[in-house]
């Protein structure tokens, strides 16, 4: 399919090519930075861990992937420098999964380059446009999850 040519797309089918274009070229540019060993899917752990850290339960609940999923993503994330295990500060028998400087470094990139594409998006679309959009998708999603015990959402980044 040409999607120059297909202007009959439905609204999900956008949104969805519109990440899927936006998280390669995040992808592309943070391996360009020197994080060519970083996934999508750590962003949704970095998410989660960037205030004050988490368990590995924490981050499996929040995954919605098993414990020892999450234990061979930190394994990797561990080798790779974005992360450590720290004694927990309440469970003594715990561990707390923090972001390393390097990890740090990933997400101030990470930060930077999706405002240099919501930046972009502004210049082609207009930032009413976007600021509109931002405003409907939020209250979309608020509302869709409004009934639910929590929202589970889980951010790409």
């Amino acid at each position: 399919m040409n999607i120059k040519e297909d202007n009959e797309l439905d609204l999900i089918s956008l949104l969805s090519l519109s990440l899927s274009t936006s998280i390669n070229e995040l992808h592309d540019r943070l391996s360009e930075l020197g994080f060519e060993d970083i996934r999508p899917v750590h962003g949704f752990m970095f998410k989660c861990i960037a205030s004050n850290g988490a368990t590995g339960i924490e981050l499996a609940e929040y995954l919605g992937i098993t414990k020892q999923a999450v234990s061979n993503m930190v394994d990797y994330l561990e080798k790779s420098g974005y992360v450590m295990r720290k004694p927990h500060p309440i469970d003594k028998r715990g561990k707390i999964i923090v972001l390393t400087e390097r990890g740090w470094l990933v997400v101030k990139a990470k930060e930077k380059i999706l405002n240099e594409i919501e930046t972009r998006w502004m210049e082609y679309i207009g930032t009413e446009r976007i600021q509109v959009l931002k405003e409907d998708l939020s209250k979309f999603i608020y509302k869709e999850n409004e009934c639910k015990s929590s929202l589970r959402i889980r951010p790409v980044w």
